[in-house]
This record gives C-alpha cells, sequence and structure tokens, in this order.
C-alpha cells in the first residue's frame, strides 16, 4: 500500500468530527478504495493517533478486539451504543 492511500485514509478518520461516527466502508469509499479492510488494516498499522475510535464495522459495531475501549472512547463523547451497536438510524446520516 503506498503512502498517498495512506494519507486518505488518515485525512478521511482525522474529518470525522467528535461525536459522529462513519464505517470502515464508507471511509474506503470516501478514498476511492474498494476494500474496507484495509482502512482497518491502515488503522491498525498507523492510527494510534487518529480518532479511530469513530470508526465502526458495517453493523454499527466495534472492533471485537476494542470493544471497552472504543465504546468507552466514543461514550466520552455523547455517542450511546445499544446493546454494543450504533443504533440504526444513527447510521444512517
Amino acid at each position: 500500500m503506498d503512502e498517498e492511500t495512506v494519507e486518505r485514509v488518515r485525512a478521511a478518520v482525522r474529518a470525522i468530527p467528535p461525536g459522529e461516527t462513519a464505517s470502515y466502508g464508507e471511509i474506503a469509499e470516501r478514498c476511492g478504495l474498494r476494500s474496507a479492510r484495509l482502512v482497518g488494516r491502515i488503522l491498525a498499522e498507523d492510527g494510534h493517533d487518529l480518532p479511530w475510535h469513530r470508526v465502526l464495522r458495517a453493523d454499527g459495531s466495534c472492533a471485537p478486539h476494542l470493544a471497552q475501549e472504543q465504546s468507552a472512547r466514543l461514550r466520552a463523547e455523547g455517542v450511546l451504543m445499544v446493546d454494543g451497536r450504533l443504533p440504526r438510524e444513527l447510521r444512517a446520516r
């Protein structure tokens, strides 16, 4: 993966305002990528300084291995999960 792709993904994640979320797929689409998994890989490798917690799975759930920390960070921004997921009406913005 090239540096330009990484920077596009980083910029898209940085652009998510506090209290809002986006899915990995939405970020991929904004960046002209075919793979939501590539977004996840970039965040895992180079996203520690980004608001990574604002990026959710397509079903509105947190990344399983980070679910507690991710939901706590979202809660601190006023985003409340219901049964471990962002309510559907909040996902369709």
